[in-house]
């Protein structure tokens, strides 16, 4: 692993973001719809509020929480690359969503939308490449 410390932290802050995201969509579920990002008010650009839809997405953010920060804890380099893998997934998907469907929103909130979503990838990608093997390192030999 090329940086495990780099790696740590990296996860670190992201496993603080999913759990932040996770908390409020969980437990607080009519306020992030109602309120999340906690900028402008896009309510009437949303489909209906859906309870159950809302909670479970907090529950999916909580249980990466759980993964990334476990990563983070104990930064073994399979599961760190698992981690961030699947958190960069989710985060692209969503990325590419809402930069498909932008409509009613101002440029300012549109760039700063896609900007805070974009910028949700630069730690799991940095621990990503934290968690690579250094240039010219030989791989681990699977024990016989």
């Amino acid at each position: 692993m090329r940086s495990p410390r780099l790696a740590r932290a990296a996860l670190a802050l992201t496993c603080a973001y999913a759990l932040a995201i996770g908390a409020i969509a969980a437990f607080a579920p009519r306020t992030f719809f109602d309120h999340f990002p906690f900028v402008g008010d896009y309510v009437a650009l949303l489909p209906p509020y859906n309870e159950h839809l809302v909670t479970d997405v907090g529950g999916l953010y909580l249980g990466f929480a759980v993964v990334l920060g476990w990563a983070a804890w104990r930064p073994q380099r399979d599961l760190v690359r698992a981690a961030a893998a699947g958190f960069i997934l989710a985060a692209v998907l969503h990325l590419v969503f809402h930069a498909t469907h932008l409509d009613g929103f101002d440029s300012a909130d549109a760039i700063g939308e896609l900007g805070g979503l974009a910028l949700a990838l630069l730690p799991p990608a940095v621990a990503l490449w934290a968690a690579a093997e250094p240039r010219g390192a030989r791989p681990l030999r699977k024990p016989s």
